[in-house]
């Protein structure tokens, strides 16, 4: 099977769907303690949530990139393929990272770099 960034956008897609469903399920167990985390409004459970649904949300991307170049012909752009893929990684990691030790706050710019130049590598490198 010859696999290429379109898989490898898509295959992000589903993985990161299947993520989001187990890390919100592991949350669950849990968010019905009012005091968990040090309650709902907590930096900590914030940053959870976050990650939890940044799984979803950069999934939906990933999958919209996958669907975009199954509609036109050429090539995705490779650049904003692997910027969508390291956005997918990035995001959820630094939002957990950032709920474990608030100093990694500091790294929200490297998945918000990544995603915005994956899209804008779309408008601008095929699409427009």
């Amino acid at each position: 099977m010859n696999i290429t960034l379109n898989h490898m956008n898509l295959w992000a897609a589903w993985i990161g769907i299947l993520l989001g469903m187990l890390s919100g399920a592991l949350i669950g167990l849990f968010f019905h303690h009012q005091a968990w985390l040090g309650g709902y409004d907590s930096w900590r459970r914030r940053l959870l949530r976050l990650g939890h649904i940044s799984f979803f949300g950069i999934a939906f991307l990933n999958l919209a990139f996958a669907s975009t170049f199954n509609l036109v012909t050429g090539d995705p752009p490779a650049f904003a393929a692997w910027s969508l893929l390291a956005g997918a990684v990035l995001m959820p990691a630094v939002c957990f990272l950032a709920a474990w030790r608030q100093p990694f706050r500091h790294l929200f710019f490297l998945p918000v770099l990544s995603l915005l130049s994956g899209v804008a590598g779309v408008l601008f490198g095929e699409v427009l």
